[in-house]
């Protein structure tokens, strides 16, 4: 039995879905029925749970030979990530308490990076579960392609996207969700000690200029990528509501400064097979 959080999401249901393609049997980690009603029609169980209940997670992770964890994202958090700290809380008391063989966590790129950012909450994840007595695994993922889905309704209407990834001709690691899926569901069926890190990246990296060049190519109608300048984030950010924008800029920086990046590098990552034309029409024929 899999235990599977985050699975309404992108992720956590790729997971779920390769592992139910195989034929294995997985429990639905949810925070209410509703939401859960179209995995228990797939045959998985349902647990409910919220993620910073640590009893109602020891029942659903209990009898689980292998959860996948995934921390809820949060985008705008509060000074000090108090959020993702409630959160893992929970987790370890769960995890320790229900005892499952392994764990796998989803992490992130920059996961290690010292520059405090965005990413950093992730990195805290890493240290704090790491002291788990059972065997754990952090899958970092690069930048998930499919973040491009914000782009589709300009690239169609105006024939532009934005990009904060500047400068727009330097590659960037990105990755398919459905990589990402399939590397998960493979890791949870593997057995390791200790603590272990797997970096995951597509095949190629891509610039903003090539993203731009993919929707051309996709929507059949010239397509140009423009920089946002880093002067008007703040603002930027702040007028669509966020109260706290100094860690999603640090996030950019450092992927333009290029100290976000993978511990091992570009040489040591495992590659996916999912090209980025292939995930950009996905997203443009679900728009």
């Amino acid at each position: 039995m899999f235990a599977i959080t985050g699975i309404t999401g992108q992720v956590g249901g790729s997971v779920a879905n390769n592992l139910l393609t195989e034929g294995l049997s997985v429990r639905a980690v949810v925070r209410n029925r509703e939401k859960g009603a179209v995995w228990k029609e797939r045959g998985c169980e349902l647990a409910l749970a919220e993620m910073t209940d640590a009893r109602a997670l020891t029942a659903a992770f209990t009898g689980a030979e292998t959860v996948f964890v995934l921390i809820p994202p949060t985008f705008d958090p509060t000074p000090g990530f108090p959020e993702t700290r409630a959160v893992i809380a929970a987790l370890k008391t769960a995890l320790e308490a229900a005892r499952p063989k392994k764990v796998v966590c989803l992490s992130t790129i920059g996961a290690q990076a010292t520059e405090p950012n965005l990413l950093s909450q992730l990195g805290l994840v890493e240290r704090e579960l790491a002291e788990l007595s059972m065997p754990i695994a952090f899958l970092r993922a690069a930048w998930f392609i499919e973040n491009a889905a914000w782009d589709v309704g300009p690239a169609r209407e105006n024939g532009t996207i934005s990009s904060f990834l500047q400068p727009l001709d330097k590659r960037f690691p990105m990755v398919a969700v459905e990589d990402i899926g399939a590397l998960g569901a493979k890791m949870l069926q593997e057995d390791w000690t200790g603590q272990r890190v797997v970096e995951l990246e597509g095949p190629a990296r891509v610039s903003p200029l090539e993203l731009a060049a993919a929707f051309a190519q996709i929507l059949g109608k010239p397509i140009s990528a423009e920089p946002v300048a880093r002067e008007t984030w703040e603002a930027l950010f702040l007028s669509q509501g966020m109260k706290n924008p100094a860690p999603r800029m640090r996030m950019l920086d450092g992927f333009n400064e290029g100290w976000i990046e993978f511990e091992g590098g570009e040489a040591a990552s495992v590659k996916g097979k999912t090209g980025l034309e292939t995930a950009l029409l996905r997203l443009v024929r679900r728009a």
